[in-house]
């Protein structure tokens, strides 16, 4: 979790999210409810990447919201943005004081909006991280030798340029280490969220995708009948 550096300042109590590519949130509480200024933090504004699209991801933060609220003593409310860069710039202008990052933009929000790194967490199964991923069609034969191959013969999905499994995951440990450009590589080459990349690669728009186990362990749950035309 993030914190800006306006949080910081007027001791809010806010809690913040885990970055460095950690899955869930663990909350930290802090101070009281009293800016520098002396007046009452009236109301605190939380970044979320809408990775999975808002209208998905409204519903599945707002019990966290509910209970930050509680925990500091004033409404905690949703920001969310489609990319990290816009979540970064929001905070750097104090748009936002708290928020869940992923590991680059966690280092973009520290050196450019003065927000500091307070939590990371854990999965109720006590797991500190998870594990990028490479998605194919269920059934479609796909393997990852014929991925590398290359010779422009299946399209990919990437995720957002700042994403830890969507996109700098594959290129650092997968890609790059062999000498492979993906724009080369495949025939076509498409940045999106995970839940789109998700659902592209189920119906066949998609011929392989980044992602990740948290988004796979989400699908599942929440669209079973999609999570199951999918495969890793």
């Amino acid at each position: 979790m993030i914190l800006s550096g306006w949080a910081r300042r007027s001791g809010s109590g806010v809690l913040a999210a885990a970055a460095l590519g950690l899955s869930g949130l663990a909350l930290v509480a802090c101070g009281d409810r009293t800016a520098v200024s002396g007046k009452p933090v009236e109301a605190v504004s939380f970044s979320i990447l809408s990775a999975q699209g808002q209208a998905s991801a409204g519903p599945l933060w707002q019990p966290l919201l509910d209970d930050m609220s509680k925990a500091i003593g004033a409404p905690v409310t949703p920001h969310f943005a489609s990319t990290y860069a816009a979540l970064v710039e929001d905070m750097k202008r104090g748009e936002t004081q708290a928020g869940w990052f992923s590991a680059q933009p966690a280092i973009d929000a520290i050196r450019d909006a003065d927000a500091e790194l307070i939590a990371r967490t854990v999965s109720p199964e006590g797991l500190g991280s998870y594990r990028a991923t490479l998605i194919v069609k269920a059934g479609s034969g796909i393997t990852l030798d014929s991925v590398m191959a290359c010779g422009r013969r299946y399209s990919f999905g990437l995720g957002d340029s700042q994403s830890t499994s969507g996109t700098l995951a594959p290129l650092t440990w997968l890609f790059n280490p062999r000498g492979i450009d993906p724009e080369r590589c495949f025939s076509t080459v498409r940045s999106n969220n995970h839940e789109r990349n998700a659902f592209e690669v189920a119906s066949g728009v998609l011929d392989v995708a980044s992602s990740n186990t948290v988004s796979a362990a989400a699908l599942q749950a929440q669209n079973p009948t999609l999570a199951e035309q999918i495969q890793v």
